[in-house]
């Protein structure tokens, strides 16, 4: 997976989950945070606070234990 793999992913989703990532991409949720940490310093990507919902609204996760991305317009 490159940096622009990722990027597509977030733009069309907005709004992920680190362990949905790591899932898509079949990657290590610690290199997906080195790549994410390249997004956040451009200003592309921000980490959201713990408890931070996901867009889906299933409600199947515990919103305590995920570790939110989105992607930042």
């Amino acid at each position: 997976m490159i940096l622009s793999e990722l990027r597509d992913y977030l733009q069309m989703h907005r709004r992920v989950a680190l362990k949905d990532m790591a899932y898509r991409f079949d990657t290590d949720q610690d290199a997906l945070r080195g790549m994410l940490q390249k997004w956040i310093s451009k200003g592309r990507v921000k980490k959201l606070p713990t408890g931070t919902a996901c867009s889906s609204g299933c409600c199947k996760c515990d919103s305590a234990s995920l570790e939110m991305y989105e992607w930042v317009d």
